[in-house]
């Protein structure tokens, strides 16, 4: 895998705890305030990955049906 590929596979350091963290970010927010949250949350993650081409990827990833292959 090269440096501008998007990762798939299972990669999260403490997963359950991350998961935690971001129901409790959105804990007592209105629809509105948790889509906000959401769009800010999504964009300083494109910010720290800073790749075109991954971000590119990601976005084909996430628009990807459950089930759908990659290719």
């Amino acid at each position: 895998m090269t440096e501008d590929q998007l990762i798939l596979a299972a990669n999260l350091e403490r997963a359950d705890d991350f998961y935690a963290d971001l129901l409790a970010a959105h804990e007592d927010l209105s629809k509105a305030e948790s889509d906000a949250l959401n769009a800010r949350l999504v964009l300083v993650l494109a910010n720290h990955i800073g790749k075109r081409a991954i971000l590119k990827q990601a976005l084909a990833a996430a628009a990807r049906k459950t089930g759908e292959d990659s290719a």
